[in-house]
């Protein structure tokens, strides 16, 4: 355990960076999957709202730096093919 009061501080600054992280990268996970359930039985419109919404998620999460941009591009990538296939 920290013993200096700047690093007990740092610390706490951690674990509470550690736990909005882990709620950000919880809803991404959550996004995408609700994403690739809705590909399944063919539902066009429910896919495509869906996926605007996980990519909104994506970005943000991207944004906060929780997830590499590169990461999120291709997430966002394969969702979209994954989507765009289904349809067509």
């Amino acid at each position: 355990m920290a013993n200096h009061k700047s690093a007990l501080k740092r610390a706490r600054q951690n674990e509470m960076r550690r736990i909005r992280n882990r709620a950000t990268k919880t809803r991404v996970k959550n996004a995408v999957k609700q994403v690739q359930a809705a590909i399944e039985p063919n539902s066009d419109q429910n896919a495509q709202d869906l996926l605007k919404e996980a990519k909104s998620i994506i970005d943000k999460a991207a944004k906060k730096g929780v997830i590499h941009k590169n990461t999120a591009a291709r997430k966002i990538s394969r969702l979209s093919r994954m989507v765009n296939t289904q349809i067509s």
